[in-house]
């Protein structure tokens, strides 16, 4: 079976147990959250959130880089979420590499120049967190009355801890 006959099936199961019901596009619970992409964390079970009740936002490393800032206003603007969580996890990859490092394993499988991408790479977890926060809540586009949280996950156990209240 391939990747694609694999998905199809996966989905055609997915939406037989699905009910049929009208969906808002809001957010039923008002959150957004930003995450890491990694395959280890699954933020709405973790979280504790259903099927439209929050948006969810993942990048490599769960940054708050322009794009993230973007989909966060439109989440927080157009469609009412009130509060935010930017969950980072333990044992990141992005943790204690470097733009030069990556760029060129990229290069190296690529050709590609990527030089111009920061992959927002980080030596110290807890303080990677605090910068995400603090840029989403310093941002422009977010009102000062959204509520934004730090949280860490960890990976081996499933627990979350709040770092940044």
């Amino acid at each position: 079976m391939t990747f694609r006959d694999e998905i199809l099936a996966a989905n055609t199961r997915f939406a037989s147990r699905l009910p049929t019901i009208d969906r808002a596009a809001r957010p039923t619970r008002a959150i957004a959250v930003l995450a890491c992409m990694d395959a280890r964390l699954r933020p709405e079970e973790a979280l504790g959130l259903e099927l439209g009740e929050a948006h969810v936002i993942r990048n490599a490393g769960g940054r708050a880089s322009d794009d993230a800032i973007r989909s966060l206003a439109l989440s927080s603007h157009v469609l009412g979420t009130s509060s935010f969580a930017v969950v980072h996890h333990t044992d990141c990859g992005l943790l204690g590499t470097t733009n030069d490092e990556l760029h060129g394993r990229i290069a190296e499988t690529t050709g590609a120049d990527v030089r111009a991408i920061d992959f927002l790479p980080f030596d110290d977890a807890t303080q990677a967190l605090v910068e995400d926060v603090e840029r989403i809540r310093s941002s422009s586009f977010i009102d000062d009355e959204v509520e934004v949280i730090g949280l860490r996950y960890d990976v081996r156990t499933g627990a979350i801890e709040i770092v940044v209240p």
